[in-house]
């Protein structure tokens, strides 16, 4: 599930704060963090989510997904990690990429058009399973063509104006929850161990850009919503996790272009 209390089903509570309490922003925190999946207790609590946990859509098992990519996606990736079997899910993201090479959630209401954040949560799914399972030619040429739909666009700006779409993208928060921004795409691609790509040099800066006298980067764009505990200490205060991915992501980039030459 991924709105606790009744969220989800009483529209008193739409338009407000996402709350991320439920099973799956938990389950994705734990996974963001490292947890041991084959720990016992991991594995227990995993159990009881694949026995007794419905989404709120239309009852469907935990594992099973839903309608909406952005969900499935995150659920490839929570189940792959989990040991969870999550291939039918995998199969219905296939089909349901679109022309432009992403994913929307709004596309069984009708849009064409892909959406960023669908986008990253769908192409970290296919990661997750293809490093587990080896994927399918079908499967790793999918994720290929989200990749090019984020690159097309320099990960940040519409392909028809070079505008950039939304500038929440460009500071950086944690937990990255479903949403988008700059940093959380590049360390997708830091993930997915490929070479840099030139489309990415603007949105590189950005994250240079951001780096602190001391070193750290800081939170920004927090998602509102009830959580378990605060992980940091405020936006405009140094982040560790952002600190943390910024680095990761600059180390990589960098390195790739001493082995580019």
């Amino acid at each position: 599930m991924s709105f606790p209390g009744g969220w989800f089903d009483d529209p008193s509570h739409r338009g407000g704060p996402q709350p991320w309490t439920s099973t799956l922003p938990t389950l994705q925190l734990l996974h963001d963090l490292g947890i041991d999946p084959s720990a016992e207790r991991v594995r227990r609590a995993v159990a009881q989510v694949r026995e007794h946990c419905r989404w709120e859509h239309a009852g469907q098992p935990f594992f099973s997904g839903e309608v909406e990519p952005c969900i499935n996606g995150r659920t490839v990736a929570l189940g792959t990690y989990f040991g969870q079997d999550v291939d039918e899910v995998v199969t219905r993201l296939l089909a349901e990429q679109l022309a432009d090479g992403g994913w929307n959630c709004e596309a069984e209401r009708g849009s064409v058009r892909s959406s960023f954040a669908t986008t990253i949560n769908v192409l970290e799914g296919l990661l997750e399973h293809e490093r587990a399972t080896g994927g399918t030619a079908r499967s790793v040429a999918a994720r290929r063509r989200g990749e090019e739909y984020l690159l097309e666009r320099k990960l940040f700006r519409r392909k028809s104006t070079g505008e950039v779409v939304d500038p929440a993208w460009l500071e950086f928060s944690f937990p990255v929850r479903w949403h988008y921004d700059v940093l959380c795409a590049l360390d997708y691609f830091r993930a997915a161990g490929g070479r840099r790509d030139p489309r990415m040099a603007e949105a590189i800066q950005i994250v240079r850009s951001k780096r602190q006298p001391d070193g750290t980067w800081l939170l920004g764009n927090t998602h509102p919503g009830r959580i378990h505990f605060a992980l940091e200490d405020g936006d405009g205060r140094p982040s560790r996790w952002n600190t943390l991915r910024a680095l990761r992501v600059l180390g990589w980039y960098e390195e790739t272009a001493r082995m580019d030459g």
